[in-house]
């Protein structure tokens, strides 16, 4: 509800009052029929009309006044609604005392099931951050067996099929994270370099399993953004890259400009499934090929993107490989 202008407030305030604009005509209509059938002079009944008119035009034009103040304290509340229900102003009229009473039962009702949906939040995180830290325990241990064992490509599968249950662990805990209302941001200057070696170093393997070779030029270039869900984004996309990239290379370059560009040589993307590669499980026609394809990994980095006021596009063309484009470019943002 926006906040109305002078001349809106003045026609809402005589709409308000049209029964006693009405009931006034009523009467005086009456006062002048009676003074004519009496065959009474005019002249004292125009002085009386023109006497309460005078008296409701001073009067209209007090209380105006006052319904344009209320309105606008009223507006001011419904801005913040949220923690100023509770100062919506009292009245003297029984139906708006009954009104104020229905909205702070209501925000107190509210209040209540905001916080419990809160605390549930907050122990779902709890859960599944334990249990992400609990599940990785055995993979760790899986994979130092696998690593002392022979060096044969049924243990490199192996190790590359561990790498992914961790992943779409994290994946699990990242998703619940990013609804949570409390989620914690640190904004702060980053060196872009750190934060995409963090990455490069994580999915090294990967590539090198499957001969794709990875090509980054180090950059200097820094960015203010959030250094652990610019480096999930970033994951998310490199996984991607790995999943559909068969041969050829992984390139990643960073702009001048802030604008982080992963580039691939893998299957690409249909030009029709391109504008809904971001919806929550929407997998595509590459994506239905690949039974291991959940259609979140892209829906969550765009998510994220959004929380850091980042910007995720893409460009595609099938059989020739995608390429993903992080911007940072946020300037309206300071560090505080």
């Amino acid at each position: 509800m926006e906040e109305k202008n002078t001349f809106q407030l003045f026609l809402h305030f005589l709409k308000d009052r049209l029964n006693y604009i009405i009931l006034f005509l009523i009467f005086s209509a009456i006062y002048a029929l009676t003074f004519f059938l009496y065959n009474i002079s005019s002249e004292p009944i125009l002085y009386s009309l023109l006497l309460c008119s005078i008296i409701a035009f001073f009067w209209c034009g007090v209380h105006f006044f006052y319904y344009c103040k209320k309105h606008k304290e009223r507006m001011m509340i419904l801005r913040n609604i949220e923690i100023e229900y509770e100062n919506i102003p009292k009245s003297s009229k029984l139906s708006e005392t009954d009104y104020r009473f229905m909205i702070e039962e209501f925000g107190k009702k509210s209040t209540a099931v905001l916080t419990q949906l809160q605390n549930n939040q907050k122990e779902n995180i709890e859960y599944y951050s334990a249990w992400i830290h609990q599940i990785k325990t055995p993979i760790s241990a899986m994979q130092m067996l696998i690593q002392t064992g022979e060096d044969t490509s049924e243990n490199r599968q192996l190790l590359s099929e561990l790498f992914r249950i961790e992943q779409y662990a994290e994946m699990a805990l990242n998703y619940v994270r990013l609804d949570s209302i409390s989620t914690d941001f640190v904004f702060n200057v980053y060196e872009l370099d750190e934060v995409i070696k963090k990455a490069v170093r994580k999915f090294a393997p990967q590539f090198i399993s499957k001969k794709i070779r990875l090509i980054y030029e180090p950059s200097d270039t820094k960015a203010l953004t959030d250094e652990k869900w610019l480096l999930f984004i970033i994951e998310q996309l490199l996984s991607n890259a790995a999943k559909y990239t068969f041969k050829g290379s992984v390139t990643i370059t960073v702009t001048d400009d802030k604008k982080i560009i992963i580039r691939d040589t893998g299957i690409g993307i249909a030009e029709e499934d391109l504008p809904r590669i971001f919806e929550k499980g929407f997998t595509g026609y590459n994506g239905r090929s690949n039974t291991k394809s959940t259609g979140l990994g892209l829906y969550l980095s765009k998510k994220a993107a959004d929380k850091i006021s980042a910007k995720i596009t893409a460009e595609s063309e099938t059989g020739s490989g995608s390429a993903f484009t992080v911007d940072l470019r946020t300037d309206e943002l300071e560090v505080e």
